[in-house]
């Protein structure tokens, strides 16, 4: 029987990666995980993590304002990037060390080193010139935002790595895309005081969610004041002498801001890892392809997370992870179970969802209930604000099962996490009218909608 270096090696540092090196460490398995940057991947230092805290700058402005509704005065504010930025440092290189220290205390190794295959057992640590053997491997080196390098100017503008640590607060920005990234972004930034206009090819922001919270939140933003031109695509990038960039989008128009930031999707993170060199199959975006076990078409050799191009989410990779350890160590085969995932947009309004959308179940099923609810929050009565909140069940109205649930506004994402576990677990709308209310609160108008708002009848919408 061969002998190996290591049971694991895992090549990448992030969420996905450190959690299957440290449970598998804990199992007492030999292993080691080389990161080339810091260990904590994208969530940890140039994504969810960063992206929460700077939302929650953002929000202040609104906050302060709504003050004055229950009686405090509140001094003229100031805003101090550089003091956000620094704040944000601080607390990312805190998580980025608790992430190699996990693995270090279960008893694995961290390398600080580009990792690349030289066959389907060997690998080689690129800042140390050396070899190691390994039983297993694990790719998790994620993904990066796509450069869009087709775009005429591409190489003046930012993206979502480098808005974290812009060197100055722009006066204003123009932000191409319409998902979650360009989502969000578009309202930190506005709500930090920029002039924000977004750019999306699309007919409306937020593909794939219900486009009831799609609409919504489209009108909730512009009318904070941010631009939103949707079936319009940047055209090509000149900076300009002053140092500001101009931006020709579609019908010829030009856009003169300050930044450009690219907000287009994401690629994965396969180039020059050597998976050729050990015949690990990709697919046309570079992905590697994985069958339901996360496993490659070699046997030995593994992938999760968002090198795949599965789902790209922090949670699912950590999910991916444990089922890849209960499948390669513990005699367990587990297949990732990526169906009914809630997730959250943490715009502003903040939008949570789990399950189908409204258009999604009506393909599926041939009688669907909707339930929905339009209303101000409690907690802008007093402050004037006329932001209104929406809440929305989908129910097969054959087997009453809800499929989909859907909020926009205050702790949506908060909501959709109990969501999940309720539309995981397969309840039925009797199930949420038998649960008693908690009042006063938003969310208790899911279990007290009684009567469907309107019925959709073989995909189609009827009284």
């Amino acid at each position: 029987m061969p002998h190996y270096d290591y049971d694991l090696f895992v090549i990448g540092g992030g969420s996905g990666g450190v959690r299957a090196a440290r449970v598998s460490a804990a199992l007492g398995k030999r292993v080691a995980v080389a990161e080339e940057y810091r260990y904590g991947g994208t969530c940890v230092i140039r994504g969810c993590v960063p992206k929460k805290l700077f939302v929650y700058a953002s929000q202040f402005p609104e906050h302060f304002a709504d003050a004055a509704g229950y009686g405090w005065t509140v001094p003229e504010s100031k805003f101090d990037w550089s003091r956000l930025v620094a704040n944000k440092d601080r607390e990312i290189a805190r998580l980025s060390g608790l992430y190699q220290s996990g693995v270090e205390s279960s008893g694995g190794e961290a390398f600080h080193s580009r990792a690349t295959l030289v066959d389907a057992h060997t690998v080689r640590i690129e800042a140390e010139g050396r070899h190691v053997t390994a039983e297993h491997i694990l790719i998790a080196t994620g993904g990066r935002p796509n450069p869009h390098a087709a775009l005429p100017g591409h190489e003046h503008c930012i993206f979502s790595n480098e808005a974290f640590d812009l060197p100055d607060l722009p006066r204003s920005i123009v932000i191409a895309g319409g998902g979650y990234i360009a989502v969000e972004f578009a309202n930190i930034f506005h709500g930090l005081g920029v002039d924000t206009t977004l750019v999306y090819r699309g007919m409306e922001i937020l593909q794939r969610f219900d486009m009831d919270l799609r609409h919504r939140l489209h009108e909730e933003m512009a009318a904070k004041g941010i631009r939103i031109r949707c079936h319009t695509i940047l055209e090509e990038i000149e900076k300009r002498q002053d140092g500001r960039l101009a931006a020709v989008i579609t019908g010829g128009d030009v856009l003169i801001t300050d930044q450009i930031l690219l907000a287009i999707g994401r690629i994965p993170n396969t180039e020059e890892l050597g998976l050729a060199a050990a015949g690990v199959a990709t697919g046309v975006r570079g992905e590697i392809l994985v069958d339901a076990y996360s496993r490659t078409n070699i046997d030995n050799i593994w992938a999760i997370g968002d090198v795949t191009d599965r789902v790209q989410l922090t949670p699912v990779a950590i999910h991916e992870a444990m089922c890849f350890v209960e499948t390669a160590f513990k005699d367990n085969p587990t297949q990732p179970d990526h169906d009914c995932i809630a997730t959250a947009v943490f715009s502003q309004p903040e939008i949570g969802t789990v399950g189908l959308s409204e258009d999604e179940a009506g393909k599926r099923f041939n009688n669907v209930e909707i339930y929905s609810a339009s209303f101000r929050p409690m907690r802008h009565t007093l402050s004037g604000r006329q932001e209104r909140m929406l809440t929305k069940l989908v129910v097969d109205g054959d087997s009453r099962r809800v499929v989909g649930a859907h909020v926009l506004g205050p702790d949506a994402g908060e909501m959709a996490q109990l969501l999940g576990i309720s539309l995981k677990a397969g309840l039925t709308k009797d199930d949420f009218d038998r649960t008693m209310a908690v009042h006063p609160t938003a969310a208790e108008e899911l279990v007290t909608m009684y009567k469907p708002t309107y019925l959709v009848k073989d995909g189609v919408r009827v009284a």
